[in-house]
């Protein structure tokens, strides 16, 4: 298996790029928010990989964060979900993002990516459901984001429109406990 690539940025054709490790060109389907990150052409860039073997081809797929590559591998993982599905939806949303809308299970964030219908979106929901945050290694993220979602049901039930809520919940710092953070999030709401 090829896990990692280092090398020299030759193309950018979005999803896919081309990086010459020492005299070999291998061309890498990258999701956009890996291909928004990416240095400038003839430059030094390093990839997390996962190659897929298919009777027809070799493809390879790269990624800017382990969490990434470890949401594709669990994507893949689901059925009716290819790697092309896969990629559009770390195009579409981060590894937060995804990681907030399983536990909030809301399948409308889902359904707004190219190419995720209704009845996708809702099998993802019950797939992923908690398998992200110990598949991802992101057992500290996850804690968070069911604060988060504590504190936006919260905001939600104290009659705020889902924006509001979500924009307040911005301004609540990473690791804050539920009564701590609705404080915080409602304090950032009367300033607005």
């Amino acid at each position: 298996m090829i896990g990692r690539l280092s090398g020299l940025l030759i193309e950018k054709n979005p999803p896919q790029i081309l990086i010459d490790c020492n005299g070999v060109g291998y061309e890498v389907d990258v999701p956009m928010s890996t291909f928004y990150n990416l240095p400038g052409l003839g430059e030094k860039v390093t990839l997390l990989t996962h190659l897929a073997v298919r009777e027809d081809a070799h493809l390879l797929y790269g990624f800017g964060s382990v969490d990434e590559r470890n949401l594709f591998k669990q994507l893949i993982k689901i059925s009716g979900v290819g790697a092309r599905t896969a990629l559009s939806i770390l195009s579409g949303m981060s590894v937060g993002d995804l990681a907030q809308a399983v536990t909030l299970q809301e399948s409308g964030r889902l359904t707004k990516i190219p190419g995720i219908g209704k009845k996708t979106a809702e099998r993802l929901l019950l797939e992923l459901k908690g398998k992200l945050g110990a598949d991802l290694g992101t057992a500290a993220g996850v804690q968070h984001h069911d604060a988060g979602a504590d504190i936006l049901n919260a905001l939600l039930a104290l009659g705020y429109s889902e924006k509001e809520a979500a924009l307040a919940l911005k301004q609540v710092p990473a690791g804050s406990g539920v009564s701590d953070g609705i404080k915080l999030a409602l304090k950032a709401l009367s300033k607005a």
